[in-house]
């Protein structure tokens, strides 16, 4: 915390994620969830949108790349305190008979424009959606599990899962994002 304290961050620029999984549009969904929990701590975020842009007209396409450029650079180009890395562990579902599991695992870095990492965490959580026919014969109960468990294999919906785990890792988690400047101007009001 020592480093954080000594970077006083006021805004972080979000980048766009390594994606690791299978899924191609896991970094998308990553980078529009990451900015509200961050603002509600008190920082400034920049538009990720308008960031993704701005780096790929300067031809940084993919998260690999821009997590390989130097912070420092990043940093300069956007007027930013610290720079946001995350990476996609893992964004699945996996399907077995009456259940699907869904699952996410992040592991985020925060490092200040000179360079330093100030703040890192891993996130990993799970979701099964559970059967909600308590009542009527096993078979259709079955049948039932199958189907639920089969229509989250088709479309699973990791938004919901992103966002908790991000809720859980800036705000609630055991080394949460410390709260920004703007933060106490919010709670003064």
């Amino acid at each position: 915390m020592s480093a954080f304290t000594a970077a006083a961050p006021r805004s972080i620029l979000v980048v766009p994620s390594i994606n690791k999984s299978l899924d191609v549009d896991a970094p998308n969904y990553v980078l529009a969830a990451l900015p509200i929990p961050i603002a509600e701590k008190g920082y400034y975020v920049f538009p990720v949108n308008t960031t993704k842009y701005v780096l790929e007209q300067e031809g940084y396409y993919e998260g690999e790349r821009i997590h390989q450029q130097p912070t420092e650079g990043l940093a300069k180009l956007f007027g930013a305190d610290a720079v946001l890395y995350v990476s996609i562990n893992r964004w699945d579902a996996q399907y077995a008979l009456i259940t699907t599991t869904v699952t996410v695992d992040f592991d985020y870095r925060l490092v200040s424009k000179d360079g330093t990492e100030i703040w890192k965490e891993n996130k990993r959580m799970q979701y099964s959606p559970q059967n909600n026919n308590s009542g009527g014969s096993p078979m259709v109960m079955l049948i039932s599990a199958v189907i639920n468990a089969a229509i989250a294999r088709a479309a699973p919906n990791y938004m919901p899962l992103t966002q908790q785990a991000n809720q859980q890792v800036f705000v609630m988690g055991p080394n949460p994002l410390p709260d920004g400047p703007y933060r106490a101007t919010a709670v003064k009001k």
